[in-house]
């Protein structure tokens, strides 16, 4: 459709169309006028040659005086005789088509006789065919010219747009240095949009900003009271308390670290991509799994789950250990949460790695809104927010690794593809 042609080649066809319009009307008026003008001259010529012929020759009983080319006939007079192929012809101008030959026939009725001129038209027709010759050559060169002189201007009004579109594309527009692009235009409709996209895009990086602001402090000043539970929490564990309160001081310090790793992943997501620093993967996938396999084990095994840890492929990537470990973790608290009964694996493979889990499944058609934040599942489990699946999803993203979920009722398969080019 043309709708969805590029806005240069909307250009191109309408100056193109409105060129043909113009100039086959232009042309069509031409054919037009000549025919109007063959038929009106050449009617009165051969009107005035009939009335001398019957003036001057015929009524004088002399034969007519033409040319080679035309020809007299009259139906009282035998030797003048008409022929089949004018009779019935009505009175006046007349054009006949005789095989190849074409003919004009001026008809006059006197007092119940009829007389006519017949002349050959060969000559007119061939300056006519050669003037219409001119015309089609006229019209096709001039959609030819308004082909390329339509090119030409489509892209001269293109250049700004298309100028403006690579300058979005590739400068680093949320980058809060990044120069404005308004000025680099006149003050028209081009330079009017590029004011709206800086506009816009200034918005947009103070919202981005105070988020990253926001997240960065609000990260950095929870470490101090974090700090400070697991602090208490080991001067707790050693003093002499009954098991069931060493069992809430246990559960308070694995908190306290589960909060402190939400700190740190929320403060390198706050962080820019172009610190490298803070993104160099310095872990291995297995010592991750390893450490991840400890914490949550227990747990699940506290709840009657049978956990296990399983070694498929062998993997020599580094990675970010922080965000390893958070998805990670998520995917096994989403596990141990959503499983009654049955079994929680934990599977490595090279560059990637699954959570399977004998839990109740999700339904298809909530696989990409459960991705979502403040999302749950319908049967929803522990005191969450929907957050977990959604911070797994934005470090896939952030770290160029690919998280994708089968499921069906009694098995869930999560499985996340770690790209070690990327750290």
């Amino acid at each position: 459709m043309l709708s969805k042609q590029p806005f240069e080649r909307r250009i191109l066809i309408a100056f193109v169309l409105m060129t043909v319009m113009v100039s086959g009307l232009f042309s069509l008026s031409i054919v037009a006028v000549v025919h109007f003008i063959e038929e009106h001259l050449v009617s009165q010529d051969m009107s005035r040659q009939l009335d001398e012929t019957l003036k001057e020759d015929i009524s004088q009983d002399l034969a007519p005086r033409l040319d080679s080319s035309t020809r007299f006939f009259s139906s009282d007079q035998a030797q003048y005789a008409i022929p089949a192929e004018y009779k019935g012809l009505q009175e006046g101008f007349n054009e006949v088509v005789n095989g190849d030959q074409a003919y004009y026939v001026y008809v006059q009725e006197i007092n119940g006789q009829t007389y006519m001129l017949v002349q050959e038209q060969e000559e007119f027709e061939a300056r006519e065919s050669a003037l219409f010759n001119v015309v089609l050559a006229g019209f096709l060169l001039t959609v030819i010219a308004a082909w390329g002189l339509g090119l030409v201007t489509a892209r001269k009004v293109m250049a700004p747009v298309t100028r403006l579109a690579q300058q979005v594309r590739h400068r680093d527009q949320l980058h809060p240095l990044a120069p404005p692009l308004a000025p680099d235009y006149p003050d028209d409709e081009i330079g009017q949009l590029a004011a709206a996209f800086d506009s816009t895009l200034g918005q947009v990086r103070q919202s981005l900003e105070r988020e990253r602001l926001f997240t960065s402090d609000v990260s950095h000043e929870l470490r101090t009271p974090l700090m400070i539970i697991a602090s208490s929490c080991e001067l707790l564990s050693e003093a002499p308390l009954a098991p069931r309160e060493k069992e809430q001081v246990a559960r308070i310090a694995r908190a306290c670290e589960e909060m402190r790793e939400l700190v740190q992943t929320f403060l390198q997501l706050a962080r820019d991509k172009s610190n490298e620093a803070v993104f160099i993967g310095e872990r291995s996938l297995a010592s991750v799994a390893e450490e991840q396999a400890c914490r949550w084990g227990a747990l699940m095994e506290e709840k009657g789950l049978a956990f296990q840890m399983q070694v498929e492929g062998e993997d020599h990537g580094q990675y970010n250990a922080t965000f390893l470990a958070t998805v990670m973790a998520n995917l096994l608290r989403n596990a141990l949460h959503y499983t009654e009964h049955g079994s929680v694996r934990l599977i490595l493979e090279q560059g990637a790695f699954r959570i399977e889990d004998s839990g109740a499944g999700i339904p298809i058609e909530q696989h990409e809104r459960i991705f979502q934040p403040f999302v749950r599942g319908a049967q929803a489990r522990g005191e969450g927010l929907g957050l977990g699946l959604s911070l797994v999803k934005r470090i896939c993203a952030k770290q160029g690794w690919q998280v994708s979920l089968q499921s069906e009722p009694g098995h869930t398969r999560f499985r996340v593809t770690l790209n070690t080019s990327s750290v």
